[in-house]
């Protein structure tokens, strides 16, 4: 995983190699092949007004509360 900066600390774009993390790499290169723009955007995952989520159990609540379509956790894929 590599980071780039920007000067104004707003945006920092990660990359992530296929050797140092074979399945996120082919997660991402999938969504890549069928997406209008091969970008993924992460962000901080909590509901508004709500603390980070910090374990598997807290991001299946959030995810079901939360307006996205898609949740990846370890091998498993739960889709809305």
């Amino acid at each position: 995983l590599q980071r780039f900066s920007f000067e104004d600390g707003r945006v920092r774009v990660h990359t992530v190699g296929r050797e140092a993390n074979p399945r996120f790499w082919r997660l991402l290169h999938k969504f890549g092949e069928r997406a209008a723009a091969p970008v993924l955007f992460n962000t901080s995952f909590n509901l508004f007004g709500e603390p980070l989520v910090s374990d598997p159990r807290e991001a299946i609540r959030s995810f079901y509360c939360a307006g996205i379509d898609a949740l990846a956790i370890g091998d498993f894929l739960i889709v809305k």
